[in-house]
């Protein structure tokens, strides 16, 4: 095991960099990857969120480009979302403050015309989102015979996301003749593919079990029964704003989140609070995303948006305000805290249609997920009968999921609604089928003759 950054026979400029950036030892990712990469190798390294990839793979790519060359890049690093790009474009900033490596991000939600402008300057590293790399390499602005690095970062989350297809269109225009590496939080059947396609006889590191929260990080659940009740359990415990000085709130919608912030808005007011979800513009989310790194304000409300990439420090606690559908975001989100070396809380509200989600996360991270009471001083709302609606035919649907030949309670509710509906019509039928209305008939035929 290597105890410092200087063990890796890492050039001056590099472990200057390092020093100023206030990086003392290397993470047990960095221990395991760094070597195998500097040495030429494909590296598929597994190893949850927080725990330093991103140096992982920048450290010894930086170490082997060294210097600027030519007008095209030799590195191209993939990324799902803008958020973890521009993450990784700081990171590589900051390692190469002592280095002339010129690197160029390229994401979509904003025009080209700057990066088209960039790339014909000339660059050696590609920060990048896959949609944006292909637009601009079909235009004619990227030419990739250079690239001698290709990177695939958070490729959990690229599958998640739809890019398969994407990413097999890069691999078609890329050398043959590269150095790959791939990092995931999570192991699942479409990353297992597209490492297949990508990486030639890698090395393996997992530096802990899959999809397994961080050590540093304190779980918390509260089975709690509704929005409402939801809400004042985030009222009081942010009551403790010594503790809850630096928190991120995760929903699971738009809608959801919007809402959150305006309760912690009329709340806490305007200066301690942003939200930041898929429509909110570019510019607003890197504001908000700075504002809340440099402290400026104590929460940050998002979607999943960004459960990825979001490197703050000093996250005292994240809130799963809703359970996530998709589960292996609950490892990222909770990820946002308890990063590298610090300590963490993650605190998750579940009504009971998320008990279903909570179960497959429990699953997925190999162990159950304390249980805390609603504390007394929480009021407990009544569910309004619309979201009592919703919550049942959530469960009937989760039941169905794992039972096609469930019908579930509304189908019978409604089946029985039916047969009160045929009974009743049928008494009708007895009660008119008398006198009067074989008159009628007889008047009627009688008429017709």
């Amino acid at each position: 095991m290597q105890a410092s950054f200087e063990d890796f026979k890492l050039n001056k400029q590099i472990l200057d960099a390092i020093a100023e950036a206030g990086y003392n030892k290397p993470t047990e990712i960095q221990q395991k990857a760094i070597t195998p990469i500097l040495a030429g190798q494909d590296v598929m390294g597994i190893a949850q969120t927080g725990t330093g990839k991103t140096a992982a793979f920048v450290l010894p790519m930086l170490m082997k480009l060294k210097y600027a060359q030519g007008m095209d890049a030799r590195a191209l690093i993939l990324s799902p979302t803008r958020e973890l790009a521009i993450q990784i474009e700081e990171h590589i900033r900051i390692f190469s403050s002592y280095l002339d490596l010129r690197t160029v991000l390229l994401y979509g939600g904003l025009g080209p015309k700057t990066q088209k402008e960039q790339l014909e300057k000339g660059c050696d590293i590609i920060v990048a989102t896959p949609g944006r790399f292909l637009d601009l390499y079909l235009e004619g602005y990227i030419n990739t015979k250079s690239l001698k690095f290709l990177v695939m970062d958070e490729a959990d989350k690229m599958m998640d996301m739809g890019f398969i297809s994407k990413i097999h269109r890069i691999l078609e225009v890329v050398p043959r003749k590269r150095q790959n590496l791939l990092f995931s939080a999570t192991m699942s059947e479409l990353v297992r593919k597209i490492a297949g396609d990508f990486l030639a006889f890698p090395t393996v590191i997992e530096v802990t079990e899959q999809a397994t929260p961080a050590k540093t990080v304190t779980q918390t659940l509260y089975h709690v029964p509704n929005l409402k009740t939801k809400i004042n359990l985030l009222q009081h415990l942010f009551m403790d704003d010594e503790a809850f000085h630096r928190v991120i709130v995760f929903c699971k919608t738009k809608e959801v989140a919007d809402n959150v912030f305006g309760f912690l808005e009329r709340k806490y007011g305007e200066d301690n609070v942003r939200v930041i979800h898929a429509n909110k513009g570019q510019n607003t989310r890197i504001n908000s995303i700075n504002a809340f790194k440099s402290g400026d304000i104590r929460f940050l409300v998002a979607t999943d948006v960004a459960a990825r990439g979001l490197d703050v420090s000093n996250v005292s606690h994240v809130v799963n305000f809703d359970v996530p559908i998709v589960i292996e975001d609950y490892v990222h989100r909770i990820g946002r805290t308890g990063r590298a070396f610090s300590k963490g809380d993650a605190i998750t509200f579940a009504n009971p249609a998320e008990e279903y989600y909570l179960a497959k996360i429990e699953k997925l991270i190999r162990q159950s997920i304390p249980v805390t009471e609603v504390p007394e001083g929480v009021f407990v709302e009544k569910t309004p009968y619309d979201e009592r609606q919703a919550i049942a035919r959530e469960i009937d649907n989760q039941k169905k999921k794992d039972n096609p030949d469930f019908k579930g309670a509304f189908h019978e509710k409604k089946f029985v609604i039916q047969q009160k509906a045929a009974a009743k019509s049928g008494y009708k039928s007895k009660k008119t089928s008398g006198k009067p209305t074989g008159a009628k008939k007889k008047g009627k035929k009688f008429k017709n003759s």
